[in-house]
């Protein structure tokens, strides 16, 4: 084996579920770091990368990080936003190592939005640390790619909690089923996530629900935007953190790395689809997932059948059905678990973070069960950014590979998006946002013109039918100023 093949060697998770105000994200990086590798692995870290966090803004936390686990003259590194950063964070470090670039790379990410929004509520102020100008902003932290376009932000279309119920509608209407048994599905889906998170001692809500408790309104589950309840949408409400560590053989053999602990990155890939949703062929679909997933595989030398162990992105129910479809996986099949964590919902959706969770879990699970292979994939944006990795304990017989497979995946058929049109058109897929009352109080629809074109349109009011009534394929005016009435 190739010394300088790339091997995690640590990963650690922390929950902060108890009230302490005091408790900042470094702080739970910190504690992640530690849980993950010992001081003197710490200490030999030489690159600092973290996902970017929401709950308090640094200079440049990766310099915090490295003063306080003594990893001196380490460089750092910050991320743009999405979900999809954790896994290419890995396969960047990967190659970094392999190619000599880095030696010890700690990749790590917290959030305490639970504490943030709690304090803020009850009017108080958080006292965290601040880095004052003389800190140089940290390489990376201006990344960022508008995923909003204009069809989207004239109608306020602007939140994955109203986008991916969007998604959900398209994939029902394309299997043909009623709303009743499609609701009745997916929390069966999201009930068997529950379990799988009960089971998970990193988890943050540790209790399995049924599906009737999941897709089922209550006064503690409320209808978020049609047809999800809030138990169907990633739990943002959390304190957690997590970090992974990862270096080459030979320097885990230097550092006296116990071997039955490491764990394999064989192979990873990234790609995107059209940043706007309105450019997409279709909302039931993912040419992205699609493509890099399978090439992940590929470049392994494994193909689906073979990841006994898998953890698909799951900010929502729609995400996970679409990455199933274009994988080959099945849905709601409970000897064959789409997540080794629970997903957002029930595991914990710390933003960006999630993924570094998932892969600590994946990486205990893979030593606890030596010789299996595991998938995981990732996801940012609205089914946008997607970053997928191969994980296992067998030693590699080929180097870490890595594939951006973005010429493939722009060339797949796209759709034209019109933005200032008006005239009749048909529902392609739509969902109905809901105030806290529990009352409808829009409906944003994608519509199909006459030339097979896409439209965002939005039903300010008096929208009880798109709840009653399956509204897919009805006509529809659509006004140039984007509002729309059902005819």
């Amino acid at each position: 084996m190739d010394p300088r093949t790339p091997v995690l060697i640590g990963y650690g998770q922390v929950n902060q579920h108890d009230e302490n105000p005091g408790v900042e994200p470094v702080d739970l990086m910190e504690a992640a770091a530690r849980a993950a590798a010992d001081p003197r692995v710490l200490e030999a870290v030489d690159s600092v990368r973290v996902v970017n966090l929401l709950s308090w803004r640094y200079r440049d936390p990766g310099r915090l990080l490295a003063q306080r686990i003594r990893a001196d003259g380490a460089a750092t590194r910050y991320t743009g936003i999405g979900g999809n950063v954790p896994q290419t964070l890995v396969n960047k470090a990967c190659l970094d190592i392999q190619s000599g670039r880095a030696d010890v790379v700690l990749i790590t990410g917290a959030e305490t939005w639970r504490t943030r929004s709690r304090v803020r509520k009850a009017g108080g102020k958080l006292d965290w640390t601040k880095q004052d100008d003389s800190v140089p902003i940290a390489e990376g932290s201006d990344e960022g790619i508008e995923l909003a376009g204009p069809s989207d932000l004239r109608i306020n279309l602007d939140r994955p909690a109203y986008v991916y119920p969007l998604f959900e509608q398209a994939l029902r209407i394309a299997a043909h089923e009623s709303s009743d048994d499609h609701r009745r599905r997916i929390g069966e889906l999201w009930s068997q996530f529950s379990a799988v998170a009960a089971a998970n001692p990193h988890a943050w809500s540790r209790e399995a629900l049924s599906g009737d408790e999941i897709a089922e309104p209550s006064p503690s589950n409320r209808m978020v935007s049609w047809p999800y309840t809030k138990l169907m949408n990633s739990n943002n409400m959390v304190d957690q953190g997590a970090a992974l560590v990862l270096t080459s053989v030979e320097k885990a053999t230097y550092l006296q790395i116990a071997r039955d602990g490491w764990v394999f990155p064989y192979a990873g890939t990234d790609a995107h689809d059209t940043y706007h949703i309105s450019d997409r062929a279709e909302f039931h679909t993912s040419p992205a997932i699609r493509i890099a997933g399978n090439r992940a595989l590929e470049l392994a030398g494994s193909g689906i059948d073979d990841m006994a162990l898998v953890d698909l992105y799951s900010c929502f129910p729609s995400a996970v059905q679409v990455a199933a479809n274009e994988l080959g996986l099945p849905t709601g099949d409970p000897s064959r678990p789409l997540t080794v964590t629970g997903g957002l919902t029930f595991a914990g959706g710390p933003w960006n973070n999630y993924v570094t969770h998932s892969i600590a879990t994946m990486a205990e699970e893979l030593v606890a069960n030596p010789g299996q292979r595991g998938l995981i994939t990732a996801n940012g944006g609205y089914l946008t950014k997607h970053s997928f990795g191969v994980y296992g304990t067998e030693p590699p017989t080929h180097e870490f590979r890595w594939e951006d497979v973005q010429s493939e995946v722009d060339r797949e058929p796209t759709r034209k998006a019109v933005v200032e049109w008006s005239g009749v058109g048909i529902v392609e897929s739509w969902t109905t946002p809901f105030d806290r009352s529990g009352a409808p109080e829009k409906a944003f629809l994608a519509v199909r013109t006459p030339e097979d074109a896409r439209a965002l349109a939005v039903i300010p009011s008096d929208v009880e039918a798109t709840v009653r009534e399956d509204i897919a394929g009805a006509k529809v005016q659509v006004n140039l100023d984007g509002t729309a009435t059902l005819l």
